[in-house]
Formats: structure tokens, C-alpha cells, sequence
């Protein structure tokens, strides 16, 4: 028998926090947070953190678990969501994976093998430093030489995502796309439910907008401040998540505070284009569109009842 896991997913700002709450409570799980950016304390606003009080006495794991200052990346994240996974398990409770995060997603879900880029020998450090003193194009145009397909998915501004590509291929001598092909080809060890939120690109983007403007009125600049002021730093992973290195812009003076804004409307929404496009390469998708249900999270919720039920979860 294989172990029950259920995955909540979707594109940025398509409800998937709440659902996931619903959906724990109904059926006596634990959420998972497959997010790299909620990993971080004090930095609630930017990465649309939940709030304590919207947990509803549901146990959430991978929230609140580093400091800013602390490097974060997917072997990581693996171990700790296996070992989240593993206790809920022998707690009696159904794992939840919920976020938008689909290469973070699919690491649990098809059991990735990350032993051969686990080395640490000064490699990323120095890709790092390249980055920040040659700009991030740089490291762009070296992925492009020797992983095209990799660099072919990865904006150049995915510092995090090209450092690891170039890391794979220096350390291994083999292309990190090649090698996610072949690991993508694995089952899943899981019972797997797959949901993924979906409505149409008109509501998509006008919940991002507001979900920005929203986030500007809770104090985003005021939290960036913050951060800058206890020596968060440009390079840092934490601060290269969408809200966080807009507003360091415009603390920077490198642009007006509305540019700031409109930048990461649109850059959110091209976010939230490259998380679709993720989800719909994964083979085991069970899409939600949510127009379909009238955005009435109750239907939703008993159709994902009715699924689960069926798949014996």
C-alpha cells in the first residue's frame, strides 16, 4: 500500500492557503509548506506568509524555520519535507503539500535523487560572487553555453535556480536538464492526489494586482526597511523573492516607489505564467478550474472530497 499525499498547488494568489485549510480540517491533515520563501521569519507580508490565526489549529510545517540570513535551496527543502511527510504519517494524519512551488513539488512527489549536486566545494560561492558583481545576465549567457534547454527555462533573474544549473554541470559534468528529465520519468512511492487551482488569466491577474496592492497597505516597504536596516543584503537567497528585491530597489534609489510596484505587478504575473506552465507538464495533474465551481470553495472542496474518496485516500 502506498502512503497517502495530497498536493494543493496552483499559480500565485489562487487561493490555495485557504483550500488547504479547508481541506486539512476536513480530513484530519498536516500542511506542508512548499514554499522558499515562508521558510523565513520575518518576512510575513512579501511571501503572503499565513497567519496564525487563519491556520485554524491545523499543523503547518516548513514556515518560520530560517533566519534571512540562512541559505535555502531544494536539497533542503527535500529533507525536511520527507521528514514532515514521515511524521505525519506515524501521527495518523494525511500530509499535505500546499504552495506554488513546482520543481519543490515535484522533488516530493516523484522522490528526486539530489546525491549527486549535494557536494558543497566553494562552487556556489563563487557563482554568487559573479552574480553580484557582473549582474545576472552573466551567469545567464554561461548557462546558455552549456545547458541551452536549462537556460531556455530559467529567467535570468532565477539567480538561485542558473547558479544551481551551473553548479550541477561544473561539479558533475552533466546537464541539470538531462538530469530533471530523467528523475521526472520516476513514479511516484505516493498515493498521489495532484490538485492544482486554476481560473481564467483575466481574474489571475487582477487578484495579483490586488494581492500587490494589499501587500503595499500591510507595510511591504516598511518590512523590506526592516530587513535592510538588520543587514539583509541584495545577494542573500531570502532576498530574491518577488516584493523583496522591488522594494530594495527603490530604498537603493535605483527607481520611484510606483515603478517599484508596477514592476512587481508584472513580474508576479509572469511568475504566476511560469507556474502554469510548470503544472501543466506534470503527468498527474488534476486540474481545478475554479470559474467551474463558481469560486465557491465548499463545491470545490467536496469535489476534491469526492476525488479523494475515490483514489481511496
Amino acid at each position: 500500500m502506498k502512503k497517502p499525499l495530497i498536493v494543493i498547488a496552483g499559480p500565485t494568489a489562487s487561493g490555495k492557503t485557504a483550500l488547504s485549510v479547508s481541506l486539512a480540517r476536513a480530513i484530519g491533515g498536516e500542511i506542508i509548506s512548499a514554499d522558499s520563501m515562508q521558510v523565513y521569519r520575518r518576512m510575513n507580508i512579501g511571501s503572503a506568509k499565513i497567519r496564525p490565526e487563519e491556520m485554524c489549529g491545523v499543523p503547518h510545517h516548513l514556515i518560520d524555520i530560517l533566519d534571512p540570513e540562512d541559505p535555502f535551496h531544494i536539497v533542503m527543502f527535500k529533507e525536511l519535507a520527507d521528514r514532515a511527510i514521515e511524521e505525519i504519517l506515524e501521527r495518523g494524519h494525511i500530509p499535505i503539500l500546499a504552495g506554488g512551488t513546482g520543481f519543490y513539488i515535484q522533488a516530493v512527489t516523484r522522490d528526486i535523487d539530489f546525491s549527486e549536486a549535494e557536494q558543497d566545494d566553494g562552487t556556489r560561492e563563487r557563482l554568487a560572487v559573479l552574480a553580484r558583481e557582473k549582474g545576472p545576465g552573466y551567469l545567464h549567457d554561461i548557462l546558455k553555453k552549456v545547458d541551452p534547454a536549462a537556460a531556455e527555462e530559467l529567467h535570468p533573474n532565477n539567480v538561485k535556480r542558473v547558479i544551481r544549473a551551473l553548479e550541477f554541470f561544473y561539479q558533475t559534468g552533466n546537464r541539470i536538464s538531462e538530469h530533471n528529465e530523467e528523475q521526472k520519468m520516476r513514479e511516484t512511492p505516493y498515493n498521489l492526489a495532484y490538485f492544482v487551482l486554476s481560473m481564467p488569466r483575466e481574474e489571475q491577474y487582477r487578484r495579483i494586482d490586488a494581492r500587490v496592492d494589499l501587500m503595499m497597505e500591510q507595510g511591504l516597504l516598511g518590512e523590506v526597511e526592516e530587513l535592510k536596516k538588520s543587514g539583509c543584503k541584495r545577494g542573500m537567497t531570502s532576498m530574491q523573492g518577488l516584493g523583496y528585491k522591488e522594494m530594495l530597489d527603490y530604498l537603493d534609489g535605483l527607481c520611484s516607489l510606483d515603478e517599484a510596484v508596477r514592476i512587481l505587478k508584472r513580474d508576479t504575473r509572469h511568475f504566476a505564467k511560469r507556474q502554469l506552465t510548470w503544472f501543466r507538464r506534470e503527468k498527474d495533474v488534476i486540474w481545478i478550474p475554479q470559474e467551474s465551481f463558481g469560486y465557491d470553495r465548499e463545491r470545490i472542496l467536496e469535489h476534491i472530497l469526492t476525488v479523494l474518496r475515490q483514489k481511496g485516500i
